[in-house]
């Protein structure tokens, strides 16, 4: 993750920011952090995830989408792109013309820690997610080989660390069946 310039950006400004290369982008203090593409890994993760969190939600009466490589207003001056999370359709649904930037708390996020944003995963982002009430934040780390599952409580978040072959528990998907060794099993 690089900062690109000095200069600062208002969070409008961001939403409408594209230099032509794609690529992807979080605001921090203003100022546009480079973010780094995803190893093979970190996508295999990702995309076991989305399947899993998708199957559980197409069980749901309410209509929920599961994304990755959107954005996530956390404060005036600053939007993350977790990997995945999970917002209400009809909010997805607002935005079909305009950047897919939420400014609504999502039911989960999900971030997969590499070397280099473990600090950013486990401490910043955990309390912006927090600030804004995000129920649910899954900080899934491959080198640690875990899966820490944070549940906001009265302004803080409450967690739960997985390792092995013990299953993740996660009160938005009371359904889901994996561990933290099956998630992070190689094809």
């Amino acid at each position: 993750m690089v900062a690109t310039s000095a200069k600062r950006y208002s969070f409008e400004e961001y939403c409408q920011y594209d230099d032509g290369t794609n690529t992807r982008y979080e605001l921090e203090h203003g100022q546009l952090i480079a973010m780094t593409p995803p190893k093979g890994l970190h996508f295999l993760i990702a995309q076991r995830l989305e399947r899993l969190f998708t199957a559980q939600l197409q069980q749901r009466e309410e209509s929920w989408v599961c994304l990755k490589e959107a954005g996530l207003r956390t404060t005036e001056r600053k939007s993350r792109m977790p990997d995945l999370m999970v917002i209400e359709e009809k909010y997805f649904m607002e935005l079909l013309d305009e950047a897919l930037i939420f400014e609504k708390s999502p039911l989960v996020a999900v971030e997969i820690v590499s070397p280099e944003s473990a600090t950013r995963d486990y401490r910043y982002k955990r309390s912006e997610y927090a600030a804004i009430a995000v129920p649910e934040y899954w900080i899934v780390d491959p080198q640690e080989e875990k899966v820490t599952v944070l549940i906001f409580n009265e302004g803080l978040y409450d967690e739960t660390v997985f390792s092995g072959i013990e299953k993740i528990i996660s009160p938005q998907f009371p359904g889901l069946d994996i561990s933290p060794q099956e998630l992070f099993e190689l094809p």
